[in-house]
């Protein structure tokens, strides 16, 4: 199992990393790690999305997706 990220986005507090976990050849999970704070005050939450994807651009983009819609609407990962 491995994992891939694309360049991490800063929007006030928080800064938002694109993840993607890999399970074989063609299978790919999306994550999305949240991340606020400094120090020992940051608190990272990680968000692991049910879509499986074929290719690990395709989990990049959708985690990548998922959190600019949590930076309009953070009810929607609640």
């Amino acid at each position: 199992m491995s994992f891939a990220s694309t360049h991490p986005f800063a929007v006030g507090k928080f800064r938002i990393t694109p993840l993607s976990r890999c399970h074989g050849s063609d299978q790919h999970t999306a994550l999305l790690s949240i991340k606020s704070g400094q120090g020992s005050q940051t608190h990272d939450r990680v968000y692991t999305f049910k879509p499986e994807f074929k290719t690990q651009d395709c989990a990049l983009m959708y985690a990548a997706a998922q959190g600019r819609n949590w930076l309009v609407n953070p009810a929607s990962l609640a």
